[in-house]
Protein backbone atom coordinates (compact mmCIF):
# COMPACT_ATOMS: atom_id res chain seq x y z
CA UNK A 1 0.00 0.00 0.00
CA UNK A 2 1.76 3.40 -1.05
CA UNK A 3 1.67 6.38 1.57
CA UNK A 4 -0.66 8.51 -0.30
CA UNK A 5 -3.38 5.28 0.01
CA UNK A 6 -2.51 4.58 3.21
CA UNK A 7 -3.46 8.25 5.17
CA UNK A 8 -6.46 8.49 3.03
CA UNK A 9 -7.67 5.13 4.85
CA UNK A 10 -6.34 6.28 8.16
CA UNK A 11 -8.08 9.51 8.00
CA UNK A 12 -11.21 7.99 6.84
CA UNK A 13 -11.15 5.64 9.61
CA UNK A 14 -10.14 8.69 11.81
CA UNK A 15 -13.62 9.91 10.78
CA UNK A 16 -14.95 6.85 11.59
CA UNK A 17 -13.45 7.22 14.98
CA UNK A 18 -14.94 10.82 15.10
CA UNK A 19 -18.25 10.46 14.70
CA UNK A 20 -18.59 7.24 17.36
CA UNK A 21 -16.67 9.18 19.97
CA UNK A 22 -19.48 11.45 19.99
CA UNK A 23 -22.67 9.47 19.73
CA UNK A 24 -23.80 9.47 23.46
CA UNK A 25 -22.99 13.68 24.06
CA UNK A 26 -26.69 14.66 23.08
CA UNK A 27 -28.34 11.79 25.50
CA UNK A 28 -25.78 12.58 28.36
CA UNK A 29 -28.21 15.59 29.61
CA UNK A 30 -31.62 13.68 29.17
CA UNK A 31 -29.61 10.51 31.21
CA UNK A 32 -29.03 12.62 33.89
CA UNK A 33 -32.37 14.02 34.01
CA UNK A 34 -33.99 10.86 33.81
CA UNK A 35 -31.75 9.85 36.85
CA UNK A 36 -32.72 12.59 38.99
CA UNK A 37 -29.34 14.05 39.12
CA UNK A 38 -27.51 17.37 40.14
CA UNK A 39 -27.14 19.95 36.82
CA UNK A 40 -23.71 19.97 37.61
CA UNK A 41 -23.02 16.80 36.90
CA UNK A 42 -22.84 17.25 33.22
CA UNK A 43 -20.04 19.27 33.90
CA UNK A 44 -18.52 17.20 36.47
CA UNK A 45 -18.85 13.93 34.25
CA UNK A 46 -16.90 15.94 31.44
CA UNK A 47 -13.81 16.81 34.06
CA UNK A 48 -13.68 13.79 35.00
CA UNK A 49 -12.89 12.04 32.21
CA UNK A 50 -10.90 14.99 30.87
CA UNK A 51 -8.80 14.63 34.46
CA UNK A 52 -7.59 11.58 33.41
CA UNK A 53 -6.96 12.12 29.76
CA UNK A 54 -4.56 15.67 30.94
CA UNK A 55 -2.79 13.48 33.41
CA UNK A 56 -2.22 10.09 30.76
CA UNK A 57 -1.61 12.38 27.51
CA UNK A 58 1.94 12.90 28.08
CA UNK A 59 2.22 9.16 29.28
CA UNK A 60 1.08 8.16 25.44
CA UNK A 61 3.50 10.60 23.89
CA UNK A 62 6.13 9.01 26.12
CA UNK A 63 5.16 5.41 25.09
CA UNK A 64 4.47 5.96 21.80
CA UNK A 65 8.49 5.68 21.41
CA UNK A 66 8.18 2.16 22.69
CA UNK A 67 5.29 1.28 20.84
CA UNK A 68 3.86 2.40 17.38
CA UNK A 69 1.15 4.62 16.88
CA UNK A 70 -1.14 2.12 15.92
CA UNK A 71 -0.66 -0.25 18.23
CA UNK A 72 -1.79 2.68 21.10
CA UNK A 73 -4.74 3.37 18.84
CA UNK A 74 -5.68 -0.17 19.02
CA UNK A 75 -5.31 -0.21 22.75
CA UNK A 76 -6.70 3.40 22.73
CA UNK A 77 -10.14 2.67 21.54
CA UNK A 78 -10.70 -0.76 23.22
CA UNK A 79 -10.17 0.95 26.47
CA UNK A 80 -12.76 3.81 25.12
CA UNK A 81 -15.42 1.20 24.47
CA UNK A 82 -15.08 -0.31 27.82
CA UNK A 83 -15.51 3.05 29.02
CA UNK A 84 -18.61 3.66 27.59
CA UNK A 85 -20.09 0.47 28.31
CA UNK A 86 -19.16 1.23 32.13
CA UNK A 87 -21.28 4.87 31.34
CA UNK A 88 -23.88 3.00 30.00
CA UNK A 89 -24.58 0.69 33.17
CA UNK A 90 -23.78 3.34 35.19
CA UNK A 91 -26.80 4.79 37.65
CA UNK A 92 -25.23 6.67 40.75
CA UNK A 93 -22.84 9.86 40.06
CA UNK A 94 -20.35 8.10 41.23
CA UNK A 95 -20.66 5.35 38.96
CA UNK A 96 -20.77 8.01 36.21
CA UNK A 97 -17.32 9.91 37.69
CA UNK A 98 -15.52 6.53 38.12
CA UNK A 99 -16.70 5.25 34.03
CA UNK A 100 -15.86 9.04 32.64
CA UNK A 101 -11.83 8.64 34.70
CA UNK A 102 -11.43 5.06 33.23
CA UNK A 103 -12.46 6.29 29.49
CA UNK A 104 -10.58 9.68 29.92
CA UNK A 105 -7.16 7.29 30.10
CA UNK A 106 -7.61 5.73 27.01
CA UNK A 107 -9.12 8.50 24.87
CA UNK A 108 -5.49 10.69 25.91
CA UNK A 109 -3.81 7.49 23.90
CA UNK A 110 -6.53 7.68 20.93
CA UNK A 111 -6.21 11.24 20.52
CA UNK A 112 -1.93 11.53 21.13
CA UNK A 113 -1.55 8.43 19.38
CA UNK A 114 -3.59 10.44 15.73
CA UNK A 115 -1.21 13.53 16.43
CA UNK A 116 2.50 11.76 16.75
CA UNK A 117 1.66 9.01 13.48
CA UNK A 118 0.98 12.60 11.38
CA UNK A 119 3.83 14.25 12.79
CA UNK A 120 6.19 11.18 12.73
CA UNK A 121 5.57 9.99 9.21
CA UNK A 122 5.19 13.51 7.85
CA UNK A 123 7.77 14.05 5.20
CA UNK A 124 7.49 17.83 4.65
CA UNK A 125 6.11 20.33 6.97
CA UNK A 126 3.87 21.45 4.42
CA UNK A 127 2.23 17.75 4.61
CA UNK A 128 2.67 17.87 8.19
CA UNK A 129 0.43 21.11 8.36
CA UNK A 130 -2.31 20.21 5.86
CA UNK A 131 -2.39 16.50 8.27
CA UNK A 132 -2.58 18.52 11.03
CA UNK A 133 -5.40 20.57 9.30
CA UNK A 134 -7.26 17.75 8.03
CA UNK A 135 -7.32 15.90 11.40
CA UNK A 136 -8.60 19.03 13.46
CA UNK A 137 -11.27 19.30 10.57
CA UNK A 138 -12.76 15.51 11.15
CA UNK A 139 -12.43 15.80 15.01
CA UNK A 140 -14.63 19.36 14.56
CA UNK A 141 -16.84 17.45 12.06
CA UNK A 142 -16.76 14.31 14.20
CA UNK A 143 -17.98 16.66 16.79
CA UNK A 144 -20.81 17.84 15.11
CA UNK A 145 -22.55 15.24 12.92
CA UNK A 146 -21.79 12.37 15.49
CA UNK A 147 -23.81 14.70 17.99
CA UNK A 148 -26.39 15.06 14.98
CA UNK A 149 -26.36 10.84 14.55
CA UNK A 150 -26.51 10.40 18.09
CA UNK A 151 -29.22 12.92 18.76
CA UNK A 152 -31.18 11.37 16.00
CA UNK A 153 -30.53 7.59 17.43
CA UNK A 154 -31.75 8.89 21.14
CA UNK A 155 -35.02 9.16 20.08
CA UNK A 156 -35.40 5.59 19.18
CA UNK A 157 -34.29 5.20 22.30
CA UNK A 158 -31.96 7.04 25.11
CA UNK A 159 -29.12 4.23 25.67
CA UNK A 160 -29.18 3.16 21.31
CA UNK A 161 -26.39 5.95 21.06
CA UNK A 162 -24.36 4.19 23.58
CA UNK A 163 -24.13 0.73 22.88
CA UNK A 164 -23.73 2.45 18.70
CA UNK A 165 -20.44 3.78 20.08
CA UNK A 166 -18.95 0.98 21.75
CA UNK A 167 -19.45 -1.17 18.46
CA UNK A 168 -17.91 1.73 16.34
CA UNK A 169 -14.84 2.79 18.26
CA UNK A 170 -13.94 -0.69 18.86
CA UNK A 171 -14.44 -1.40 15.06
CA UNK A 172 -11.98 1.11 14.81
CA UNK A 173 -9.43 0.31 16.70
CA UNK A 174 -9.27 -2.97 14.19
CA UNK A 175 -8.96 -0.31 11.36
CA UNK A 176 -6.21 1.34 12.64
CA UNK A 177 -4.00 -1.08 13.78
CA UNK A 178 -4.57 -2.97 10.43
CA UNK A 179 -4.33 0.33 7.99
CA UNK A 180 -1.24 1.99 9.48
CA UNK A 181 2.03 1.77 8.95
CA UNK A 182 4.87 1.13 12.07
CA UNK A 183 6.32 4.00 13.56
CA UNK A 184 8.27 2.96 16.44
CA UNK A 185 11.53 4.19 17.38
CA UNK A 186 12.24 1.24 19.00
CA UNK A 187 11.48 -2.43 18.69
CA UNK A 188 8.68 -4.18 20.71
CA UNK A 189 11.51 -7.13 20.91
CA UNK A 190 14.22 -4.86 22.60
CA UNK A 191 11.41 -3.86 25.26
CA UNK A 192 11.73 -4.96 28.59
CA UNK A 193 8.83 -5.42 30.95
CA UNK A 194 10.99 -3.48 33.47
CA UNK A 195 11.44 -0.62 31.09
CA UNK A 196 7.82 -0.04 30.28
CA UNK A 197 6.64 -0.48 33.68
CA UNK A 198 9.19 3.09 34.70
CA UNK A 199 6.98 4.52 31.85
CA UNK A 200 3.72 3.77 33.13
CA UNK A 201 3.88 6.88 35.53
CA UNK A 202 2.12 9.72 33.75
CA UNK A 203 3.91 12.34 36.41
CA UNK A 204 6.81 11.18 35.07
CA UNK A 205 6.16 12.58 31.91
CA UNK A 206 5.45 15.43 32.89
CA UNK A 207 9.20 15.57 34.61
CA UNK A 208 10.28 14.62 31.28
CA UNK A 209 8.74 18.31 29.89
CA UNK A 210 11.35 19.78 31.42
CA UNK A 211 13.72 18.61 28.24
CA UNK A 212 11.89 20.98 25.75
CA UNK A 213 10.18 23.31 27.69
CA UNK A 214 10.85 26.80 27.41
CA UNK A 215 9.40 30.67 27.48
CA UNK A 216 7.94 30.57 24.24
CA UNK A 217 6.48 26.96 24.08
CA UNK A 218 5.10 27.69 28.04
CA UNK A 219 3.13 30.39 26.82
CA UNK A 220 1.73 29.05 24.10
CA UNK A 221 0.83 25.93 25.89
CA UNK A 222 -1.36 28.29 28.35
CA UNK A 223 -2.87 29.74 25.36
CA UNK A 224 -3.97 26.61 24.54
CA UNK A 225 -5.71 25.54 27.80
CA UNK A 226 -7.11 29.21 27.84
CA UNK A 227 -8.65 28.49 24.59
CA UNK A 228 -10.08 25.04 25.58
CA UNK A 229 -11.31 26.70 28.81
CA UNK A 230 -13.19 28.97 26.80
CA UNK A 231 -14.81 26.95 24.00
CA UNK A 232 -15.57 23.58 26.79
CA UNK A 233 -17.61 26.09 29.22
CA UNK A 234 -19.57 27.51 25.80
CA UNK A 235 -20.20 24.20 24.54
CA UNK A 236 -20.99 22.24 27.18
CA UNK A 237 -23.08 25.13 28.21
CA UNK A 238 -24.55 25.19 25.13
CA UNK A 239 -25.47 21.84 24.92
CA UNK A 240 -27.03 21.61 28.78
CA UNK A 241 -29.22 24.99 28.09
CA UNK A 242 -31.17 24.15 25.22
CA UNK A 243 -32.15 21.41 26.75
CA UNK A 244 -33.02 22.55 29.86
CA UNK A 245 -33.86 26.14 29.29
CA UNK A 246 -35.25 25.94 25.93
CA UNK A 247 -36.86 22.46 26.06
CA UNK A 248 -34.81 21.18 22.95
CA UNK A 249 -35.53 17.42 22.40
CA UNK A 250 -32.24 15.38 20.88
CA UNK A 251 -33.02 15.26 17.70
CA UNK A 252 -33.31 18.83 17.49
CA UNK A 253 -30.07 19.38 19.37
CA UNK A 254 -27.96 16.97 17.10
CA UNK A 255 -29.74 18.64 13.85
CA UNK A 256 -28.18 22.01 15.38
CA UNK A 257 -24.72 20.03 15.42
CA UNK A 258 -25.60 19.07 12.19
CA UNK A 259 -25.30 22.69 11.04
CA UNK A 260 -22.29 23.11 12.91
CA UNK A 261 -20.53 20.96 10.79
CA UNK A 262 -21.45 21.76 7.92
CA UNK A 263 -19.64 25.52 8.59
CA UNK A 264 -17.06 23.45 10.24
CA UNK A 265 -16.29 21.81 6.79
CA UNK A 266 -17.07 24.87 4.52
CA UNK A 267 -14.76 27.31 7.02
CA UNK A 268 -11.88 24.60 7.05
CA UNK A 269 -11.64 23.50 3.89
CA UNK A 270 -11.63 27.56 3.11
CA UNK A 271 -10.43 29.91 5.68
CA UNK A 272 -8.35 27.89 7.59
CA UNK A 273 -6.11 26.20 4.58
CA UNK A 274 -5.34 29.80 3.27
CA UNK A 275 -4.06 31.01 6.68
CA UNK A 276 -2.07 27.73 6.40
CA UNK A 277 -0.69 28.36 3.39
CA UNK A 278 -0.53 31.91 2.83
CA UNK A 279 -0.56 33.74 6.66
CA UNK A 280 1.58 34.53 9.54
CA UNK A 281 -0.44 32.12 11.34
CA UNK A 282 0.86 33.46 14.73
CA UNK A 283 -0.45 36.44 13.85
CA UNK A 284 -3.99 35.10 12.52
CA UNK A 285 -4.47 33.61 15.81
CA UNK A 286 -4.79 36.59 17.64
CA UNK A 287 -7.55 38.16 14.77
CA UNK A 288 -9.41 34.80 15.22
CA UNK A 289 -9.45 35.10 19.21
CA UNK A 290 -10.54 39.20 18.87
CA UNK A 291 -13.67 37.96 16.65
CA UNK A 292 -13.88 34.93 18.77
CA UNK A 293 -14.32 37.43 21.94
CA UNK A 294 -16.90 39.60 20.09
CA UNK A 295 -18.74 36.94 19.40
CA UNK A 296 -18.66 35.35 23.04
CA UNK A 297 -19.71 39.04 24.13
CA UNK A 298 -22.73 38.80 21.63
CA UNK A 299 -24.17 35.46 23.71
CA UNK A 300 -23.99 37.21 26.44
CA UNK A 301 -25.72 40.33 25.90
CA UNK A 302 -28.32 39.13 23.57
CA UNK A 303 -31.57 36.77 25.11
CA UNK A 304 -33.40 36.63 22.10
CA UNK A 305 -33.32 32.55 20.74
CA UNK A 306 -32.59 32.88 17.39
CA UNK A 307 -29.35 35.67 17.62
CA UNK A 308 -28.25 33.36 20.40
CA UNK A 309 -28.23 29.99 18.53
CA UNK A 310 -27.21 31.62 15.49
CA UNK A 311 -24.01 33.52 17.45
CA UNK A 312 -23.39 29.91 18.90
CA UNK A 313 -22.64 28.43 16.04
CA UNK A 314 -20.67 30.56 14.17
CA UNK A 315 -18.63 30.17 17.48
CA UNK A 316 -18.10 26.43 16.74
CA UNK A 317 -16.73 27.68 13.06
CA UNK A 318 -14.38 30.50 14.69
CA UNK A 319 -13.19 27.45 17.42
CA UNK A 320 -12.85 24.75 14.39
CA UNK A 321 -10.17 27.25 12.99
CA UNK A 322 -8.23 27.44 16.04
CA UNK A 323 -7.85 24.02 16.10
CA UNK A 324 -5.54 23.61 13.72
CA UNK A 325 -3.57 26.99 13.53
CA UNK A 326 -2.08 26.41 17.37
CA UNK A 327 -1.62 22.71 16.46
CA UNK A 328 0.80 23.83 13.52
CA UNK A 329 2.38 26.36 15.90
CA UNK A 330 2.82 23.58 18.62
CA UNK A 331 4.35 21.16 16.02
CA UNK A 332 6.43 23.92 14.79
CA UNK A 333 8.34 23.70 18.12
CA UNK A 334 8.65 19.86 17.85
CA UNK A 335 11.03 19.80 14.78
CA UNK A 336 13.69 17.91 16.56
CA UNK A 337 14.02 14.36 17.52
CA UNK A 338 11.12 11.45 17.59
CA UNK A 339 10.98 10.87 21.26
CA UNK A 340 11.10 15.18 21.79
CA UNK A 341 8.30 15.42 18.81
CA UNK A 342 5.88 12.69 20.55
CA UNK A 343 6.64 14.31 23.90
CA UNK A 344 5.41 17.33 22.82
CA UNK A 345 2.39 16.69 21.04
CA UNK A 346 1.55 14.53 23.78
CA UNK A 347 1.82 17.63 26.01
CA UNK A 348 -0.27 19.77 23.57
CA UNK A 349 -3.28 17.27 23.89
CA UNK A 350 -2.62 17.34 27.90
CA UNK A 351 -2.94 20.70 27.78
CA UNK A 352 -5.91 20.67 25.42
CA UNK A 353 -7.51 18.27 28.27
CA UNK A 354 -6.25 21.00 31.07
CA UNK A 355 -8.48 23.54 29.47
CA UNK A 356 -11.50 20.84 29.49
CA UNK A 357 -11.12 20.53 32.94
CA UNK A 358 -11.32 24.02 34.27
CA UNK A 359 -13.80 24.82 31.34
CA UNK A 360 -16.36 21.89 32.09
CA UNK A 361 -16.14 22.72 36.32
CA UNK A 362 -17.18 26.17 35.37
CA UNK A 363 -19.81 25.23 32.84
CA UNK A 364 -21.11 22.59 35.80
CA UNK A 365 -20.71 25.08 38.89
CA UNK A 366 -21.30 28.73 37.24
CA UNK A 367 -24.10 26.98 35.63
CA UNK A 368 -26.13 26.52 39.24
CA UNK A 369 -25.92 29.59 40.02
CA UNK A 370 -26.72 31.38 36.84
CA UNK A 371 -27.43 29.98 33.40
CA UNK A 372 -25.42 32.61 31.67
CA UNK A 373 -22.70 32.69 33.61
CA UNK A 374 -20.44 30.13 32.20
CA UNK A 375 -20.70 32.09 29.03
CA UNK A 376 -19.30 35.19 30.81
CA UNK A 377 -16.10 32.69 32.39
CA UNK A 378 -15.66 31.50 29.01
CA UNK A 379 -15.28 34.90 27.48
CA UNK A 380 -12.48 36.13 29.86
CA UNK A 381 -10.69 32.93 29.51
CA UNK A 382 -10.42 33.91 25.39
CA UNK A 383 -9.83 37.81 26.29
CA UNK A 384 -6.90 36.20 28.25
CA UNK A 385 -6.03 34.02 25.45
CA UNK A 386 -5.76 36.39 22.98
CA UNK A 387 -3.59 39.01 25.34
CA UNK A 388 -1.30 36.12 25.91
CA UNK A 389 -0.95 35.01 21.92
CA UNK A 390 -0.02 38.89 21.40
CA UNK A 391 3.17 38.33 23.65
CA UNK A 392 3.46 34.86 22.29
CA UNK A 393 3.97 36.89 18.86
CA UNK A 394 5.73 39.39 19.69
CA UNK A 395 8.52 37.66 21.57
CA UNK A 396 8.52 35.20 18.12
CA UNK A 397 8.74 38.30 16.10
CA UNK A 398 12.31 39.17 18.20
CA UNK A 399 13.22 35.65 18.23
CA UNK A 400 11.55 33.55 15.69
CA UNK A 401 13.73 30.10 16.66
CA UNK A 402 12.32 28.48 19.43
CA UNK A 403 14.96 28.13 22.41
CA UNK A 404 16.29 24.42 22.85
Amino acid sequence: MNRKKRMTLFFAVYTLFSLGANFAHPVTPTIFNTLGLKSYMFGMALASMLTSNFLFSPFWGKINDFFSSRTSLLIGCAGYAVGQILFGLSQTEAHFIAARMFTGIFTGGAFVSVLTYIVNTSQTELERGRGLAISATIQSLGGAFGYFIGGFLGEIDTYLPVWVQVATLSLSGILFFIIMENDARVSIKEISIKSIANEANPFAAFIASRKFMNIMLFVLFIVCVLQNVGFTAFDQTFNYYIKDQLNFTSGVNGAIKGIMGIITLAVNSTVTLWLLNKSDIRKSVIYIFIIIAVNMAGVILIGATIPFMALNIILFGLNAITVPLLQNIVADHANGDIPNRNLIMGFYNSMKSLGGIIGAVFAGLLYSIGPKLPFVGGFVSVVIALALASMYYARYKKDPIPEE
